[in-house]
């Protein structure tokens, strides 16, 4: 257990009304921010899709979050999966909304694992989320595809690659990620749905937006062999703006919709 865990309930589902409204706002502002990026970068509105970053967040304020119009959310951590996936899954049934589809709509909520995947918490996860973005390696994907198929069940992930090159960052050198796709591809109970990667922490646009286009570039040239391979996790808080110009299909977005986070 994280040792927040110890200090926040995050099952909690009860939120005052000045917190939903901070949240709302957030939301919106943020669903704002991409539609001006969109058109910036003369894509069709509603091309890129916000998930929700809900580290450390309890169930009230994702649920919060929902009724702003998410319908896509991301768990860093399987401890947190596992927490809130009970209460999450009642209130969403209680609002006619399925936690099903890898992107949601408007009656789905999608809903990914975003952080880091050890092999022993695998399971507590597989079942809840639909897909995992944090695939690094052949072996880690190897695991989820056979506890997957064991469940009777495709796991859809997506392979997250180091494009800064940056030792802080986890996913996979870019030289080996065609490679790594393929084989990926191959294996019976995951689906390659795209392809996923954290900007370079750096103040220089042309440095991130590199690092985008490139993971668009891989992406452009996967999908010829692998026609499930359509997705481009890439984009957060500060950089969304250069990810939706470079082809993002996907930001995942936390403090700019829930504010700073009081837990690491």
């Amino acid at each position: 257990m994280t040792a927040y865990m110890d200090h926040k309930d995050l099952s909690n589902r009860t939120i005052d009304d000045a917190r939903a409204s901070q949240i709302a706002d957030g939301v919106h502002s943020v669903q704002e921010q991409i539609a001006q990026a969109e058109a910036a970068a003369g894509r069709p509105a509603g091309s890129v899709h916000l998930l929700a970053a809900t580290k450390t967040r309890d169930v009230g304020e994702i649920m919060a979050a929902i009724d702003a119009g998410i319908r896509l959310i991301g768990e860093n951590r399987p401890q947190e999966v596992e927490a809130k996936a009970d209460g999450l899954r009642e209130e969403c049934a209680a609002r006619g909304i399925d936690i099903a589809g890898s992107l949601g709509d408007g009656a789905h909520l999608g809903f990914h694992l975003i952080g880091q995947l050890q092999a022993n918490k695998i399971n507590k996860v597989l079942g809840v989320v639909d897909t995992i973005e944090s695939v690094d390696s052949l072996k880690l994907a190897q695991r989820i595809a056979t506890r997957a198929a064991a469940r009777g069940i495709t796991a859809g992930v997506l392979l997250e690659v180091n494009e800064s090159g940056e030792e802080s960052k986890s996913g996979c050198e870019p030289a080996e990620a065609a490679e790594l796709a393929a084989q990926i591809a191959d294996l019976d109970g995951v689906r390659l749905d795209g392809l996923m990667t954290i900007g370079a922490h750096v103040d220089d646009e042309a440095v991130i937006r590199r690092g985008f286009a490139h993971l668009r570039g891989l992406r452009d040239e996967l999908q010829s062999s692998i026609p499930t391979c359509t997705q481009l996790s890439m984009g957060m808080t500060h950089d969304l703006a250069y990810a939706v110009a470079e082809g993002s299909t996907i930001v995942r977005v936390g403090t700019a919709i829930f504010g700073p986070r009081a837990f690491i």
